[in-house]
């Protein structure tokens, strides 16, 4: 017996063996069909899928026998990877000075016919063989040959998919992981500022109620802008705050919600302060799902409606229905509408369609782009129905 020479490029061979990860894992019917058909086609007993190591022959399939690895030195694989290039075939291991004396020749699986076609990767480097064993002197013909070849190749395609799925779970879970960290990043950034920024309005306020009668018009409008300015970057920072805690609302249970009491929740919070008609429109009396997600979203569009309305009584209108697998709601208001090449733009994070709303602020652009996300994120999905001067019609679904 003479023992297998190591690849002339071993270490990067070996390398790039460990790169699939597949060596020991678990047996998987694709494997197995491949080295089933690979016998039929060959008419041999035995077909093995064959990854070779730095001390071992390790069989990803192995067809006609129950072992799963043998020592490296007696592998006939590794004679066959020293050429990835050919077929490597003896028709006869008993009168090969190569393998006459090796202990799987002697013994059990009495190996005499061997064909191995290296699998090798796109890189040039062979991991093993897709090999057909038989305990007699055997022929291949022409086409048996070359299946054998389009299943060697087949077997590269499933470790090919195998490594591009492995690195794309590697590269999802990391950037799972920092879309984690920059949306802490963000909390406790926002949390961190929204403090001192509450400290300067308050102080700049009573600044002004103090000393308003001892400053000049000048010094009026310069701390009137101080109190602006922080109110405008408190709502920024409010809705980066919703932005990055939107995930944990999927969190909630879902619950029962009576629909004119959710109405009548919303009318209480707005009524208030402005002069608003909140019309309820749908067939259902309750539904089923996650009551942060829904009031989340209706405070935001209804917040919208009211913000950017250009008529003295504000007129809303919302509704649901249901599918089998979703409920559908809309939002629909009697304001300035919202131009058909600005529909895709408004749900965009920090874009502003409008330089400011009725009373004055600027809008920071973070609203619907949350709305989105959760809706998303939620299974369903938001559009808009909308036209300049005919008011607005937000679409939503979620699912059931």
């Amino acid at each position: 017996m003479i023992a297998p020479k190591p690849h002339i490029n071993e270490v990067q061979r070996l390398k790039n063996l460990e790169s699939y990860d597949i060596l020991d894992t678990i047996q998987e019917i694709d494997y197995d069909n491949i080295t089933a058909i690979a016998a039929e086609i060959c008419n041999t007993p035995i077909a093995l899928i064959s990854l070779l190591d730095d001390k071992r022959q390790w069989f990803k399939s192995h067809y006609g026998t129950d072992e799963s690895e043998t020592p490296k030195e007696y592998a006939f694989c590794a004679h066959a990877i020293n050429d990835e290039r050919n077929i490597f075939i003896i028709q006869d291991a008993r009168t090969d000075e190569r393998f006459k004396n090796n202990p799987l020749v002697t013994g059990d699986p009495k190996i005499v016919f061997y064909a191995g076609v290296p699998l090798t990767s796109e890189n040039g480097l062979p991991l093993g063989t897709l090999c057909v064993l038989d305990d007699k002197p055997n022929l291949l013909s022409q086409s048996q040959l070359k299946s054998l070849s389009a299943l060697s190749n087949q077997v590269m395609n499933l470790l090919e998919l195998r490594k591009s799925k492995s690195l794309l779970d590697v590269a999802l879970k990391d950037l799972e992981e920092k879309n984690k960290e920059l949306e802490r990043f963000a909390y406790i950034a926002a949390h961190d500022l929204k403090s001192p920024l509450i400290n300067i309005a308050s102080l700049a306020e009573l600044f002004l109620e103090d000393y308003k009668l001892q400053i000049d018009h000048d010094g009026v409008e310069l701390l009137e802008m101080i109190i602006k300015s922080s109110d405008n970057l408190k709502e920024l920072i409010n809705g980066l705050l919703d932005y990055s805690r939107s995930d944990t609302f999927l969190k909630q249970k879902k619950t029962y919600i009576n629909l004119e009491k959710l109405k009548s929740e919303i009318e209480g919070l707005f009524n208030f302060d402005h002069n608003l008609k909140l019309v309820l429109n749908s067939s259902l009396t309750q539904i089923e799902t996650n009551k942060t997600v829904v009031h989340h979203i209706l405070m935001n569009l209804v917040s919208n409606a009211i913000k950017y309305n250009d008529k003295p009584h504000v007129e809303i209108e919302f509704g649901v229905s249901e599918t089998q697998t979703h409920y559908e709601f809309f939002v629909k208001d009697n304001g300035p509408g919202i131009a058909t090449k600005n529909h895709n733009k408004i749900f965009n994070i920090f874009e502003k369609v409008a330089k400011q709303d009725r009373f004055g602020r600027v809008g920071n652009g973070i609203g619907l782009a949350t709305v989105k996300k959760i809706v998303e994120k939620s299974d369903g999905k938001i559009t808009i129905e909308s036209e300049f001067n005919h008011g607005a019609k937000f679409i939503f679904t979620l699912k059931k």
